[in-house]
């Protein structure tokens, strides 16, 4: 699959696959209805159009996700560095963190994150 683009209201009904998979299409729907207030005909519809867009599987009604919340969020990230920031991770840094201040363990992170993917 090479589309990983989710909207809003796709996103936040596979975070309850994500969250609670492996899990029966009408729990999940329980779940939609509790969560996102949504009925049981909305749930059944995001259900049909997850998996027809190969996010998600429903096998004897039970519902698994078939791409990771990781794959979802890097292929997002990645979409909105290139996008608004013409691919420049530190201008993103730049934008993101505005006047914030990181702490010494932030830094530190960031720090070792960055080694970790420095090209030799």
């Amino acid at each position: 699959m090479e589309d990983l683009r989710l909207f809003e209201s796709e996103f936040r009904f596979m975070t309850l696959v994500w969250d609670n998979e492996p899990v029966s299409s009408m729990k999940l729907a329980e779940l939609c209805a509790e969560k996102l207030k949504w009925k049981k005909s909305t749930a059944f519809t995001m259900l049909k159009k997850m998996c027809e867009k190969g996010f998600a599987r429903n096998d004897r009604a039970v519902v698994t996700s078939l791409v990771s919340r990781e794959a979802v969020r890097t292929a997002e990230s990645e979409r909105v560095v290139e996008n608004t920031f013409a691919g420049s991770l530190p201008n993103f840094l730049v934008s993101f963190l505005g006047s914030k201040k990181l702490s010494r363990e932030e830094t530190e992170r960031l720090i070792r994150l960055i080694e970790e993917h420095r090209e030799e």
